[in-house]
């Protein structure tokens, strides 16, 4: 991954998101903080990548597998309804986490969307948002991508 780590550089790793139907990899790209060899601390939330949020510190292998080694103040809340999210929708769940002190964001399409709210707001605060927002978009469900 790389020779010698450039310490608190900003960079972007690759973290291994599962496989197609025909065994093929795929991958999404986050933007991390350089910690040392192989260590990252994650400064985005996942919207494909289960099992971590923005501020874990993750070890990550050259083949993007990767194991928590340290839990950040995060969850990670990923949302998916089969086709894109009006920029209405997306702007409704933006209010709803704005309120927790949190953040949603989707890629440009908005095929998804992805919160990062601090885990002390509590599981039950965030499920309420959450429910009340999927409640008002058609087809839409939502995860908590790293609940553990």
């Amino acid at each position: 991954m790389m020779d010698e780590p450039n310490v608190g550089a900003d960079t972007h790793i690759r973290l291994l998101a599962g496989h197609n139907s025909i065994g093929r990899p795929g991958f999404e790209v986050l933007p991390a903080r350089v910690l040392g060899e192989h260590s990252f601390e994650l400064s985005g939330s996942p919207g494909l990548v289960l099992g971590c949020a923005a501020g874990d510190v993750l070890q990550v292998a050259d083949d993007g597998t990767f194991e928590v080694a340290r839990r950040g103040a995060n969850v990670c809340i990923q949302a998916y309804r089969g086709g894109p999210f009006s920029s209405e929708e997306l702007a409704g769940l933006e209010a709803g986490l704005t309120a927790l002190n949190g953040l949603a964001e989707a890629p440009a399409d908005r095929r998804f969307i992805v919160g990062t709210v601090a885990r002390e707001v509590g599981f039950p605060v965030i499920e309420r948002v959450m429910n009340d927002w999927a409640a008002s978009v058609d087809n839409t469900e939502w995860w908590f991508g790293n609940a553990d």
